[in-house]
């Protein structure tokens, strides 16, 4: 057999396996660039600190192990912005998207490769990369311009650059900002009680953590069909899953964050303040890394709950992370159904196939695997730091979400190291991960076996 060159074996990949390498490659880019001494303020930076801070960026996380508006030079936040976006939208995504804006034709591997990148149909994943890219930048301009009418004021012309910087970091749900040399803040501390700042970064999140098929399916049934003077068509069932998860998530999350931290992290609020920081750090809690009151401080039942928040993430094809919205809910919903005595699990007169079932419970296994065998990992090299800061952090770590209870900085580095991986296999995606390395080559069958009948429960 003769031996493939390597433009053969790109073009023979698996597309799963081509953004799983295309990750590796922008953070070892990163990493390369932020050890440069024009990228910090104070000389060369750690390779260590630079892989962890190219990782975070890269996996739209938000940790950090050095402060970001202290540490990096313009430069330097200059890559980690470039990081950000590229991947937040994914770098085949945005590689594919810049060859369309160009005009240029996609064959069908480039096809297969923007439906493996966006979780949609290889139909319309070429429309969905142009209006993706579209309605990123769009969305970015208009909440930097948002911004602008805050920082500006309060920073003059220094200001224009941290609003650019939080909004494509809110967009793409990363977490990072440059806000430190703002009077009395960390992260969003200062703004906890701004509703210019707060609503306007959690909208970006928000929208942010829909993910492209959703807004697409949006534009599509009921935006153009009005412009066309038509009935608004029905939402497809995955966006209703989608958006009514959202809305009953941000609820939740902003009643229980209001009613736990009242009188502790939110003392100081008045009530109009402790409900936008509430609905803030409920839209903040599960896809980005903002942080507008003391993470450090809140109450451990709090701290629970947003790891739980953290773990459901947002929506699939989006800039969020965690396990998904559409994972959670098939799961819940299965759960409910057996309870119930049905043989099938069905909501809003749709059923999940027993496929779904298996891949949303084997996504769930993994994520809660990695999560807990991370964070004993943690806890036993890190004895000082208490389990369940541990836990917060491997999960936050995880759903690429960004928040800390001040543990990042304070964790030796095999402990960064391993930090690295888990944002990594959470911006990814377990089973694409797992499948990038464990995909049977083309031609293997499974082989009929015998079923195997067992009790359960």
């Amino acid at each position: 057999m003769a031996k493939q060159s390597l433009g053969e074996k790109i073009r023979n990949a698996a597309p799963v396996r081509i953004i799983v390498v295309s990750f590796v490659l922008l953070i070892l880019l990163g990493t390369l660039l932020l050890t440069l001494p024009v990228s910090s303020r104070e000389g060369a930076t750690s390779p260590l600190d630079a892989l962890f801070t190219a990782t975070s960026a890269t996996c739209v996380t938000g940790l950090s192990v050095v402060d970001t508006t202290a540490h990096w030079s313009v430069f330097g936040q200059g890559v980690i912005l470039f990081l950000i976006q590229l991947g937040g939208l994914g770098f085949s995504t945005f590689a594919i998207g810049f060859t369309l804006l160009v005009r240029r034709k996609l064959g069908l591997r480039e096809i297969m490769l923007a439906s493996e990148s966006t979780g949609g149909s290889a139909l319309d994943a070429v429309s969905l990369m142009k209006l993706m890219l579209g309605f990123t930048f769009a969305c970015e301009a208009l909440g930097a311009g948002l911004l602008m009418l805050r920082f500006v004021p309060m920073l003059g012309a220094d200001g224009i650059w941290p609003a650019v910087f939080v909004a494509v970091s809110a967009y793409c749900n990363a977490g990072f900002d440059i806000l430190g040399n703002v009077p009395g803040n960390s992260s969003m501390t200062a703004f906890a009680g701004d509703p210019l700042v707060s609503l306007t970064v959690s909208a970006l999140i928000v929208i942010g953590g829909l993910g492209f098929v959703v807004v697409q399916d949006i534009y599509q049934c009921k935006i153009r069909s009005r412009f066309q003077r038509k009935e608004p068509a029905r939402l497809r069932f995955f966006s209703q899953i989608c958006l009514r998860g959202t809305v009953v998530l941000l609820v939740l999350g902003t009643l229980s964050f209001l009613l736990l931290e009242y009188n502790n992290t939110m003392k100081d609020l008045n009530f109009f303040e402790k409900l936008n920081a509430a609905f803030f750090q409920s839209a903040n809690t599960r896809t980005a890394g903002f942080a507008s009151v003391n993470i450090a401080g809140e109450r451990d039942f709090t701290k629970v709950l947003t790891c739980i928040f953290m773990f459901i993430g947002g929506c699939p094809g989006s800039t969020a992370g965690g396990i998904k919205i559409s994972t959670f809910v098939v799961l819940f919903v299965t759960v409910l159904s057996t309870m119930r005595g049905r043989e099938e699990p069905v909501v809003l007169k749709h059923r999940f196939t027993v496929n779904m079932v298996h891949k949303a419970l084997t996504v769930m296994i993994l994520g809660l695997l990695l999560v807990f065998v991370g964070a004993g990992v943690i806890s036993n090299m890190n004895p000082p730091i208490p389990f369940l800061d541990c836990l917060f952090e491997a999960v936050s770590a995880f759903a690429t979400v960004g928040l800390s209870a001040n543990v990042t900085a304070r964790l030796e580095p095999v402990s960064k190291l391993l930090l690295c991986f888990i944002m990594f296999v959470g911006r990814v995606g377990p089973v694409s991960f797992g499948l990038s390395i464990m995909m049977r080559r083309r031609g293997e069958r499974d082989s009929v076996l015998p079923e195997g009948r067992m009790l359960i429960g």
